[in-house]
């Protein structure tokens, strides 16, 4: 998308990305279960996962209108609460956002970059495997019996610029 900025959040962002959180997560209101953790997001709680994430912000002549919060462990980048205004999606503001999220897990020599999906989000899942994502883990949120959620992983050395279409391993 032509203008559009991508960057890293401050303090001053963070009502704007409880604004866009809230937004994007809202198709997802009472239909999920567990429910999405996304409805309680505050002010607080955003600065609070700051304290230990980072959020890339993007925006179109200098409004907010997507995010990312990344999280880097030993060896990989874990990514969550991809949020895109729904006025805005389709436009390939989220994928900017995520291999945003990709290059500076290269720029930092993580192998990995991991997010969680729920197992109801069947269209969110096959997103993710088009752009090389792949089942690492299946887990259950706790008080659940049965998986709710997957890991998924994307090895971002394995091809480099290759096409990402069929690297992972069939179970």
């Amino acid at each position: 998308m032509q203008n559009l900025v991508l960057r890293e959040a401050t303090d001053v962002d963070v009502p704007s990305i409880v604004a866009l959180i809230h937004a994007a997560f809202e198709e997802y209101r009472a239909t999920l279960d567990p429910p999405s953790g996304a409805h309680a997001e505050t002010e607080e709680t955003v600065r609070g996962r700051m304290s230990s994430s980072r959020v890339f912000v993007a925006l179109l002549a200098g409004t907010p209108i997507g995010c990312v919060f990344y999280e880097p462990a030993e060896d990989h980048v874990s990514f969550s609460r991809l949020a895109v205004l729904p006025a805005y999606r389709r436009r390939g503001i989220g994928r900017a956002l995520i291999a945003h999220v990709e290059e500076w897990a290269r720029t930092s020599d993580l192998s990995q970059v991991r997010l969680g999906v729920r197992i109801a989000l069947a269209q969110l899942r096959a997103y993710y495997e088009r752009l090389g994502y792949c089942l690492l883990e299946t887990h259950a949120h706790d008080g659940y019996a049965e998986p709710t959620y997957v890991i998924l992983a994307k090895d971002i050395h394995a091809l480099g610029d290759r096409e990402w279409s069929n690297v992972c391993e069939q179970p």
